[in-house]
């Protein structure tokens, strides 16, 4: 288990971009943020026990020692985005119709030619 010594804050800049400060301790937070409560549910063992701020979406894992803060509305356009993109699915390669009819063509003359025996000829 990772020790986690960056506490980073994603919220949005007036010009709508995303502005990411990083701080190395949670007390430079507690003069931004006030603490609600403490992290007790999450599957990274690393993040139980951080604090959980008024306003901010978080603690989110992000690499080996970021602990990551959302406000709301980034939290939010993140997720869409997430959820948005599409996953490029593998194409089985597409076999022409030529081929296909070529294929089914042949596959009825061989059953009904003459070489087979006539046991089987009588199933046809």
């Amino acid at each position: 288990m990772s020790k986690k010594d960056v506490f980073r804050i994603v919220n949005r800049a007036t010009d709508g971009t995303l502005r990411i400060t990083d701080f190395p301790n949670p007390d430079s937070l507690l003069q931004m943020h006030t603490q609600i409560g403490i992290e007790d549910s999450s599957t990274d063992l690393a993040l139980r026990g951080m604090p959980v701020f008024r306003g901010l979406i978080g603690p989110i894992p992000e690499g080996r020692n970021i602990v990551r803060y959302e406000t709301p509305e980034v939290f939010e356009a993140i997720t869409k985005e997430w959820s948005s993109t599409k996953v490029k699915r593998r194409r089985r390669r597409a076999v022409p119709a030529s081929e296909l009819a070529a294929e089914s063509e042949g596959m009825d003359n061989s059953a009904n030619s003459s070489d087979m025996p006539d046991s089987a000829n009588a199933y046809t």
